[in-house]
């Protein structure tokens, strides 16, 4: 599973799911698609999904015609059930701080028991909320491997914190350092060669 996994990155065959299209996701979804994979954005705005499909940005920074000039590749929904066609899960949901500063998991945990379902043998899931240390190893884990897929074999769980800087010419998705931790040493190796690949 992890070479057919490894080919189909390596060959820009491999589908790259983006769930959460705000000022993270829709610029890594953007990234990916410009390197030329296959990108699908889930959302539960569907204003924000008719945009993207309709070649429109919602974000300051990001010129429709981007999105125009990637249509072949990226195309989004509100469908988390369309979330099993994708070979990476990429989630970018907001992490706002709670009234003790500290981050806010109700979006993380609600999409990740969301995507529960349509969670299969080899899926990468990855976290690019920023929140902090052990959140993937306590809250994501046991949620995935309650479907009874095995975190390393089965399925691969990665936490990547987004590394965004919105509206700074200088510094762009594919340019800014990317930190990546897998749970074990197959998420991290699947997950460093997806991420090569748009750099």
């Amino acid at each position: 599973m992890i070479n057919q996994l490894i080919n189909k990155i390596n060959n820009k065959e491999a589908i790259i799911g983006i769930v959460g299209l705000g000022y993270v996701g829709l610029p890594l979804m953007l990234c990916f698609a410009k390197s030329g994979f296959k990108v699908l954005g889930i959302d539960l705005d569907q204003k924000k999904v008719d945009m993207i499909n309709q070649g429109d940005s919602y974000i300051q920074h990001i010129k429709s015609d981007t999105i125009k000039q990637l249509s072949h590749n990226i195309r989004a929904t509100t469908q988390f059930s369309e979330g099993r066609e994708a070979d990476a899960l990429i989630l970018c949901v907001p992490t706002p701080l709670n009234k003790y500063r500290e981050p806010d998991l109700s979006f993380v945990i609600n999409t990740v028991e969301t995507l529960v379902p349509y969670l299969r043998p080899g899926h990468i899931l990855s976290l690019e909320s920023t929140t902090y240390p052990g959140t993937t190893e306590e809250e994501l884990k046991p949620r995935v491997e309650s479907t009874g897929l095995r975190v390393g074999e089965d399925i691969f769980l990665v936490y990547s914190p987004e590394r965004e800087d919105p509206g700074n010419p200088h510094f762009t998705t594919a340019s800014i350092p990317k930190v990546c931790g897998g749970d074990t040493i197959a998420c991290g190796d699947l997950w460093s060669g997806l991420v090569c690949c748009y750099y």
